[in-house]
């Protein structure tokens, strides 16, 4: 009976099939694609002439997706740029903490992309705001998160230092081409459940302003992997308690779809400086 391979093993055999499938020997920036922002990565490359997509299943280590607004499709994106091409990694869904593969699953894009070559990674989510002042679809730059899973990604008694996990470099360059982005902490809950008003009070009492499920581990795992890190949160919905509306995906997804010109571009914008 043989070993299974190790977190970091899985990703190296996930990254030489990539290579194998997309012909791209090494990608330079991945894209990490939450509830919402799906149709953003088509303003990257409108005529697809630049792109190949494969299912996320054809690469080892990776599961269906479970969740509605994720496609389970990965994208290599040539980006021309002044100094030359970028090749963008796009995941078209995440694994969430919530679906139960465990944390070596939720991180396994994350390390994928470190294994493929990537040197920074743009975490995106949907979320919800805390700020009365955040509509639906108002991007929110991250500068720091609070993890509430009581789980990391990192095995043994390494010691990574998360002081600037979330650069202030790539931050400085998105305000840059869009002045105007604010920037807030967000709170990674469990999930799948969303959360409750007095949880949301909790999380405003320790610093936060954004609500959501994802991101915080793969932010880790990535520090941990060498690269830097940008965050972007796309806020869906007031959070629990802060308006009397019900949360409901549905429109999580319908608040993606309506900034989805916006955050292209953007991204669009940003991603062939990194």
């Amino acid at each position: 009976m043989t070993d299974s391979p190790t977190p970091y093993a899985l990703a190296d055999e996930a990254a030489a099939r990539l290579a194998e499938l997309t012909g791209v020997a090494r990608h330079d920036v991945a894209l990490v694609l939450g509830s919402g922002w799906l149709p953003a990565a088509e303003a990257l490359d409108p005529t697809g002439e630049n792109t190949t997509e494969i299912d996320v299943t054809d690469l080892p280590g990776f599961a269906a997706s479970a969740v509605v607004g994720h496609s389970g499709k990965v994208r290599s994106i040539r980006l021309p740029g002044e100094d030359g091409d970028r090749h963008l990694l796009a995941f078209l869904s995440r694994t969430h903490y919530y679906e139960g593969h465990g944390v070596a699953a939720v991180v396994h894009g994350v390390r994928t992309a470190a294994a493929a070559g990537c040197r920074a990674i743009v975490l995106t989510n949907g979320c919800g705001g805390l700020k009365e002042t955040w509509t639906p679809g108002t991007p929110v730059l991250i500068s720091d998160h609070i993890n509430l899973t009581g789980r990391s990604p990192i095995v043994g008694a390494k010691f990574v230092d998360l002081t600037d996990l979330y650069s202030s470099r790539l931050r400085e360059l998105c305000r840059e081409v869009e002045p105007g982005l604010d920037e807030g902490v967000y709170v990674q809950f469990p999930g799948p459940h969303y959360e409750t008003p007095a949880e949301v009070r909790m999380a405003g009492i320790l610093g936060g302003h954004l609500v959501g499920m994802s991101t915080t581990l793969e932010a880790i795992a990535a520090r941990e992997a060498g690269m830097e890190v940008l965050g972007i949160s796309l806020v869906t919905n007031l959070a629990a308690g802060i308006s009397d509306a019900p949360l409901d995906h549905a429109e999580v997804l319908e608040a993606g779809r309506a900034a989805a010109t916006r955050m292209g571009d953007l991204l669009g914008r940003v991603v062939p400086r990194i």
